[in-house]
């Protein structure tokens, strides 16, 4: 799996104060908005891109504990991984509880990002953190994202001309390959046409059968900048008609998308692997529980931070052993395990997601180094504050 510090290193700036600009140049480098859900509400809340940062505060939640936290160390921005703003949203007014963060936020001088379904989905992302504290070693994601749509173009060109075709494709998006441009493939050909009546060709003439030595030239381009490949193609090429091939390619997997299966170092029982989740995580009133059969071995694992109910049928058919997530529900789960599905571990919501704080700190770390003051906040927000006994059935 690719580093998200890695990539965000290269676009920090070089020396001198550090903006919230800046710092959201590395934060969308490392979680890619275009990964947000479209229901998703990320990035900016409130401050000024370019006033400077100098200490930042990490949460799963921007609750008002946090906020408290956040002015007493009068940190100048909050990362947070749940929007504070979601659906329905038509007033920030102080007199609403949130409003009233908001306010009290600005008041501060405080600024508020947030990075949620982008992060979940992000390579790495919050599934990765999470096998991390639990010591897996992950393989790859449990729902991976397909590869951007594309599209191969083959372009025969005369050769004399292939140079100025080629430019031009590369200049309307073609020939893009991850991090590098320009790329393109060709190999020499002959290109045989007869221009009829009614014909202007470029070479030649009407009625002669015609042979050019011309260059079969082959690139590939995301399918969004079809119109622009084509209108480029068109506009540089000498030919009346151009002859093209245009070829939609399957979508490859990424490492991208929801959820991560890893291994652990050591095969266990599914008792003894649930009591490890609960060691490897902060503690909830909620605790750690889990569905099926405590003498399970377990050793291949899939894990979803947040709510990971949707992706049952992904962890049946990856053949892990155990799915490692939060907010299971009974029947999905009941239904889950008559159908032979791997055992269940529940966890809370926020101690699912809590390791990711970790995983931001380290991305502005490797991109800021000590200009940036990174704290992940002390206060636990998940909800649920009280727990009873719980007995273990037979």
């Amino acid at each position: 799996m690719s580093g998200a510090a890695d990539g965000a290193q290269e676009t920090a700036p070089a020396g001198g104060p550090v903006t919230l600009g800046a710092v959201i140049d590395v934060l969308d480098r490392a979680y890619p908005p275009s990964l947000a859900q479209s229901w998703d509400s990320v990035g900016l809340v409130c401050g000024d891109p370019d006033e400077p940062v100098e200490s930042v505060l990490v949460c799963v939640d921007a609750t008002a504990a946090v906020v408290d936290e956040a002015v007493r160390s009068g940190a100048q921005l909050i990362i947070a991984h749940h929007p504070l703003l979601l659906r329905g949203v038509d007033t920030v007014g102080a007199h609403t509880p949130k409003g009233a963060l908001v306010h009290r936020l600005i008041r501060s001088g405080c600024a508020l990002f947030t990075t949620h379904t982008n992060a979940d989905s992000a390579d790495p992302g919050v599934s990765d953190a999470l096998a991390d504290a639990l010591g897996l070693t992950v393989t790859g994601p449990l729902d991976p994202l397909p590869s951007p749509a594309l599209d191969k173009w083959a372009v025969m060109v005369p050769a004399a001309d292939a140079h100025r075709v080629r430019a031009a494709m590369f200049g309307s998006g073609a020939g893009r390959i991850g991090d590098y441009d320009s790329c393109s493939w060709s190999v020499e050909g002959d290109g045989q046409f007869r221009p009829l009546a009614g014909a202007d060709p470029a070479i030649g003439s009407v009625g002669a059968l015609e042979h050019v030595r011309e260059l079969r030239v082959e690139m590939v381009a995301e399918r969004a900048v079809r119109a622009a490949v084509l209108a480029a193609l068109h506009t540089s090429h000498p030919y009346e008609e151009p002859a093209y091939d245009l070829i939609e390619l399957a979508p490859r997997p990424t490492a991208r998308g929801l959820g991560r299966i890893g291994e652990l170092a050591r095969e266990q029982s599914l008792e003894q692997f649930t009591e490890h989740v609960a060691q490897a995580l902060p503690a909830t009133s909620w605790g750690v529980r889990a569905a099926g059969d405590p003498a399970r071995r377990v050793r291949r694992v899939a894990v979803c931070g947040g709510a990971g109910d949707s992706l049952l049928a992904a962890a049946a058919a990856s053949g892990v052993d155990a799915y490692v997530t939060a907010d299971l529900r009974h029947h999905p789960a009941d239904e889950h395990l008559r159908a032979g599905g791997p055992a269940l571990v529940d966890v809370a919501h926020w101690a699912s997601e809590f390791p990711w704080c970790a995983q931001v700190g380290g991305v502005l770390e490797g991109a800021f180094g000590d200009r940036l003051a990174v704290t992940v906040a002390d206060v636990r927000t998940d909800p649920w504050t009280v727990s009873a006994g719980a007995s273990h059935g037979d």
